[in-house]
């Protein structure tokens, strides 16, 4: 039955291609341009009428296509934190009080690097409009230490608008200290919820919890670091507490593919794998630290062995873990210390751009453009 199908196949490509181009064969003769052309039209014409009749061929080209896209993908996901700064004295400096910070003093730019392998991404700054298309219907939670509350802050303040009345409330509410905060977007149906976490075994419990509910957010931002550098202060404790966050995320995962036997679950109507991200540790400026006490515990040498533990914990998806990067370490480090006050939190500007990076990395993951 195949050897007839090839035939068949042959035969057609005969009578469409071969038959017309073999009268005009004299005259393509005559200049080995043309000649040289004409075959290769003919070769080419030949294997378009016959792929379709080797499976083995088509296959070949779907996976090689495949291969393609998601190494395209993969890049660009290892490639989305990949930004450059642009910070520079501002002109003119109106202070309005005495309580005016040394980061208004500073003008603050960013922008994606102007390499090949980047602009390939085509990653972009969304507006409050392409935001709001992108995250509508969803549930997002937001689980941490104060970093992960301020990218919480961003991340409002994106989709509400920063000079709205209702962000007013919203700062009010979201920074009462040690505590969790959640919000009804209701025009798009956004659901945030932070989680006051400062400590990896919290989050290690919050995924248990939602295990246990079968309740699944749609984006889950996670990220601790620097409460237990303070106040325990042991990068082994802490390795060990990240990989058991890391079996627990991954036994989190699997369960999604057994939704039609495990009953109903909480969260969007469309139940997906829920896109994970880790909130990375600023970078720490020892000498503006405002206690004796950070100064001391939070040394250098002490938040790098803190960093290893973290990519030695495999949590990371550069590692082969479950969780992308949003690599504050970077931002912080390139914005420098004209972006923070207190050498541990940084200017909006940096939260600002982890959220992008949360969003570009959000598009490429769910196949979407805009």
């Amino acid at each position: 039955m195949m050897i007839g199908a090839v035939q068949l196949g042959v035969l057609a490509a005969c009578v469409v291609v071969l038959v017309p181009m073999a009268m005009a064969g004299w005259h393509l003769s005559r200049n080995k341009m043309l000649f040289f052309s004409g075959a290769l039209f003919i070769a080419l014409a030949v294997c378009v009428h016959l792929t379709p009749y080797f499976p083995s061929v088509s296959d070949l080209v779907t996976s090689v296509s495949s291969v393609v896209v998601f190494d395209h993908r993969v890049s660009c996901i290892n490639s989305v934190n990949e930004v450059v700064w642009d910070v520079k004295p501002k002109i003119q400096v109106q202070i309005v009080d005495a309580n005016a910070s040394s980061v208004d003093f500073y003008e603050k730019s960013w922008d994606w690097a102007k390499t090949s392998k980047v602009s390939a991404c085509e990653f972009q700054k969304l507006s409050k409009s392409n935001a709001s298309d992108l995250l509508n219907g969803s549930w997002v939670v937001v689980a941490g230490d104060s970093q992960a509350r301020l990218v919480a802050l961003s991340l409002l303040n994106l989709v509400l608008g920063s000079d709205s009345k209702r962000m007013e409330s919203v700062r009010g509410d979201l920074f009462k200290r040690h505590s969790d905060y959640n919000i009804l977007v209701e025009e798009i149906g956004l659901k945030m919820d932070f989680i006051w976490a400062p400590y990896v075994t919290n989050l290690t419990s919050l995924i248990r919890e939602l295990k246990r509910k079968k309740s699944y957010p749609d984006v889950l931002v996670m990220g601790e670091g620097l409460w237990h550098m303070l106040h325990i202060t042991n990068s082994s404790d802490y390795s060990v507490a990240l990989q058991m966050l890391r079996n627990s995320v991954v036994s989190f995962l699997p369960l999604l593919s057994d939704l039609g036997t495990n009953g109903p679950v909480t969260g969007s109507e469309s139940v997906r794998s829920p896109h994970l991200f880790w909130l990375g540790m600023p970078m720490l400026i020892n000498s503006m630290l405002n206690t004796q006490e950070k100064r001391e515990k939070m040394s250098d040498t002490m938040w790098h062995a803190y960093d290893r533990a973290l990519g030695d914990s495999k949590l990371l998806h550069q590692t082969g873990g479950p969780m992308v990067l949003m690599d504050i370490e970077s931002l912080t480090w390139n914005c420098g210390p004209r972006c923070t006050e207190d050498g541990m939190h940084y200017d909006g500007t940096v939260y600002e751009a982890a959220v992008h990076i949360m969003l570009n990395a959000l598009l490429i993951e769910s196949h979407q453009t805009l």
